[in-house]
């Protein structure tokens, strides 16, 4: 639950922003001047207010972009950043290891992301697995026995 608020938060913001990046256009922009009796869109009237939504529109899909990679990093749990990545298998010993991939852990033990390294056959979704037991737990048990 944790983790589609702060992006609900994150995508709150950033529409903030870019409302006020508007609202900054149209206060210093200047105003197009009126040739017919009626008025007309700004936008594909005047070049200066058609090049400014482009802008607008260009800076608006990089923040959303931003927002969603920045939140597919993220873990679905306490939505904190993911560390520790490994690189796992290798196109030699496929067969042996499975295809290249980057396996990210959260820090606190509550699952692993997996991401492909190459999508040849098309869209691979990255994996999100969630640890059953806490995994720090699973691993001092781990070296208990071990010794």
């Amino acid at each position: 639950m944790r983790y589609w608020l702060y992006l609900v938060f994150k995508l709150a913001a950033g529409a903030t922003l870019m409302y006020g990046l508007w609202m900054g256009i149209v206060f210093f922009m200047p105003e197009p001047e009126i040739l017919t009796t009626r008025r007309k869109s700004w936008f594909a009237q005047d070049l200066k207010w058609t090049t400014a939504a482009l802008v607008f529109s260009l800076i608006s899909v990089g923040v959303l972009k931003i927002i969603l990679w920045d939140q597919l990093y993220r873990c679905r749990t306490c939505a904190r950043r993911l560390r520790m990545p490994l690189e796992t298998g290798s196109w030699t010993s496929m067969l042996l290891s499975g295809k290249p991939r980057t396996e990210y852990i959260c820090p606190y033990g509550h699952g692993t992301l997996k991401m492909p390294e190459v999508q040849i056959s098309g869209h691979e979704s990255p994996d999100w697995e969630p640890n059953g037991e806490d995994i720090w737990k699973e691993l001092s048990n781990y070296e208990e026995t071990r010794k």
